[in-house]
């Protein structure tokens, strides 16, 4: 069956998600382009929560009685789905966190901790979310290394020889996203992890952005730690995943301490539990996991390559269509080498005054630094807008942004000619 012949109905899908049938300002119908930021959710997933808590919540693990089995059972079943999603050889290898921040953060203090030194190095990009450079600068602080960064070309994509030249035997290492929040571009992974285990280093990999939008499978991909979040693929906030390669996370002292990471506790020390616990201290995420392994299923049953090839239909539509405006500037690579993220500038406009009146019509779509910052400043701007889209956007939301830009665009215009005349 081909692509086209398998193409998803996103306008039958929009019926599932009960917040896109919601009315804005004086009762304009809701246009969200802010997947990338946070995706909704389904009724399956809303309906599984609301059921853990109506009839089957007790805490996990420890308790004997029924109720505390039986969502022990569904909080597992999650870690299942997820090691089944993503391909890993074992539930222990799936941890999960808060999400990708906390994630990330679990790598650079347990792993990096240990294993960083003085004049040591590590490598970022200069097109990663502060989730994936702030940690690594505070274990630099914290050990005495160095981060470096790699660059980027003009046109937004990783530049592989820029990077190979700062890829060297002190790089211990290697931090990279999937996709980027801003310009949508799909790194090439597998190269990526290929020259790092040249150079000995670990590779980290932000998925938030990429595990969504596309087929992962950890075992092909090479990389040592995954980080994603299920708030960003139509599951719960307050939810992630850190994957680690056994090997490494079965050497890894625990990150934080307390309840349920602890095999024994005397009045001489501790012992920490076996995986995936020992990074689990406390009363874990248990309606979130329940609730991100009913988004799992719903992904699933659509098809990952299906949601992947209507974001990209999408996309493609939404450059068309933006290089056709005079003024507007698009961020990234052509349509073809990116995800469902289609970030721009307009001449004479700030980003959030275009948010803002894009909003006042029902159109919900990003503004500002999107958490790069040092990206912006590579491009030469301060900020940028983002229009993300998800399996749940068709064509006539990307015509209801393009509208809102042709308005604003007018009244901007009419707004200079007045200051002419004034003259």
């Amino acid at each position: 069956m081909t692509v086209e012949a398998s193409a998803l109905d996103a306008a039958a899908l929009r019926a599932d998600f009960p917040i896109l049938a919601s009315l804005v300002h004086d009762g304009r119908p809701l246009v969200y382009l802010d997947s990338a930021a946070s995706t909704q959710r389904p009724t399956a997933v809303i309906q599984a929560m609301t059921t853990a808590y109506e009839r089957e919540y007790a805490n996990v693990h420890r308790g004997v009685h029924w109720m505390s089995e039986r969502c022990t059972d569904r909080y597992e079943a999650a870690r299942e789905a997820v090691r089944r999603y993503i391909n890993a050889s074992a539930v222990e290898e799936v941890v999960f966190t808060s999400g990708t921040t906390a994630a990330l953060n679990l790598v650079a203090h347990s792993w990096g901790d240990a294993h960083v030194g003085a004049g040591d190095e590590i490598l970022v990009t200069e097109m990663e979310h502060h989730s994936n450079i702030v940690p690594w600068f505070q274990l630099a602080e914290r050990r005495g290394a160095a981060v470096k960064f790699a660059p980027i070309t003009d046109d937004g994509v990783l530049d592989l020889e820029g990077f190979a030249e700062r890829l060297s035997q002190r790089t211990k290492v290697v931090a990279v996203s999937a996709v980027s929040n801003v310009l949508g571009t799909i790194n090439p992974v597998a190269r990526i992890v290929a020259a790092a285990r040249a150079a000995g280093a670990v590779v980290v990999v932000d998925g938030a952005q990429g595990v969504p939008h596309g087929t992962t499978d950890v075992q092909q991909l090479g990389a040592d730690f995954l980080a994603f979040s299920g708030h960003k693929m139509a599951g719960p906030s307050g939810i992630g995943v850190l994957w680690g390669r056994r090997e490494l996370l079965d050497a890894m002292p625990p990150f934080l301490g307390g309840g349920s990471m602890i095999g024994e506790v005397t009045v001489d020390g501790f012992t920490s539990a076996d995986l995936p616990a020992k990074f689990e201290a406390g009363t874990p995420p248990i309606v979130p996991a329940i609730g991100l392994a009913a988004a799992i299923e719903y992904v699933e049953q659509i098809g990952v390559a299906r949601i992947a090839a209507h974001e990209q239909r999408l996309t493609a539509y939404a450059h068309e269509h933006l290089e056709a405006l005079t003024g507007v500037r698009l961020l990234g690579p052509p349509a073809a080498g990116k995800s469902g993220i289609v970030s721009f500038v307009i001449d004479g406009v700030h980003a959030h005054d275009v948010a803002y009146m894009l909003d006042r019509g029902g159109v919900a779509i990003r503004a500002g630094h999107h958490c790069a910052m040092p990206l912006h400043k590579r491009l030469g701007i301060t900020a940028s807008n983002r229009a993300s889209f998800y399996l749940y956007n068709t064509p006539a939301d990307i015509d209801a942004m393009l509208k809102g830009i042709d308005q604003l665009q007018e009244k901007f215009r009419k707004r200079q000619r007045r200051r002419r005349s004034a003259r």
